[in-house]
């Protein structure tokens, strides 16, 4: 719970950070990353962690991918268009798949409601994208940014769970946020080239959060739950996010909340919710 009330405010501060446009979303995406990874580095050398071994590398690098480079670009490029309401809907479809990949990544069997209520849930959160963007036919990028980012993301939770049994919780986030670090870097000089970036002390203060708390100490408490586990159960808890992120858009930003958000949130996070209850119906 710790770790996703952290977690609920990522996608308010990204509005905040990239609604001026004085700041790039490839640079609030990457340059994150190239903070939580110089305090990833100092935490590992001052705790004198032991290096990640053979196909734990790899397993290091799925986790980078998703959590670290994937989840942060996708979404800063989609939420200069998107609301962050509407961001924090259709990454409420973030449980079930991170609950999908966990199933299909630890081989079990789960029965048939789990899959029904996924793919209704799956269902309900395009169809919310269609008729907030007019239709069908008025699907944005943005929506498709989004769904990108929900798929990455729950490829990097389920790998990372695994990951953190064996390497330790924030340690795995931190070999992960070093590994990406060359990538990031020069992901964040190539997007101060043609623009610095700029902006008042809100812009800062949300780009810092984003950097501190949401790439780096969140995972903290977020993969150590993953790790005691099962990741299918624990992943119900993440089924709160998309609702305090909605609240905290409507309070910092002014956003209103309308009543396709609000049902379309309640449809996405019930389906969700049946889905991972599903899971243990049957033992």
């Amino acid at each position: 719970m710790l770790g996703v009330t952290a977690f609920s405010f990522t996608v308010p501060f990204t509005r905040v950070a990239v609604a001026s446009g004085g700041m790039s979303p490839l640079f609030i995406g990457s340059a994150r990353a190239v903070i939580a990874a110089v305090l990833a580095a100092a935490a590992l050398a001052l705790t004198r962690q032991r290096l990640p071994r053979g196909v734990q590398w790899a397993r290091v690098a799925v986790v980078a991918g998703g959590a670290v480079v994937g989840f942060p670009l996708l979404t800063s490029f989609a939420l200069t268009t998107a609301p962050a309401s509407h961001g924090a809907v259709v990454i409420a479809l973030l449980p079930s798949a991170t609950a999908v990949l966990a199933v299909l990544r630890g081989r079990e069997r789960p029965p048939k409601p789990f899959w029904i209520m996924a793919g209704l849930g799956a269902i309900a959160a395009v169809v919310f994208a269609a008729l907030q963007g007019g239709g069908f036919a008025g699907l944005h990028w943005s929506d498709l940014l989004l769904f990108g980012a929900v798929l990455a993301c729950a490829i990097g939770y389920a790998e990372g769970g695994l990951l953190a049994r064996e390497l330790g919780a924030w340690q795995t986030m931190s070999w992960a946020l070093v590994l990406a670090a060359p990538l990031m870097i020069a992901l964040t000089a190539v997007s101060m080239t043609g623009r610095p970036p700029s902006g008042g002390a809100p812009e800062w203060a949300a780009f810092a959060y984003l950097a501190v708390v949401s790439a780096f100490l969140g995972f903290f408490a977020w993969y150590r739950g993953l790790a005691i586990g099962p990741m299918t159960r624990v992943s119900q808890v993440q089924l709160v996010q998309p609702v305090l992120s909605i609240c905290w858009a409507a309070l910092l930003l002014g956003e209103r909340l309308t009543w396709p958000t609000v049902l379309g949130g309640l449809a996405v996070i019930g389906c969700a919710g049946v889905a991972v209850r599903a899971r243990f119906g049957q033992r």
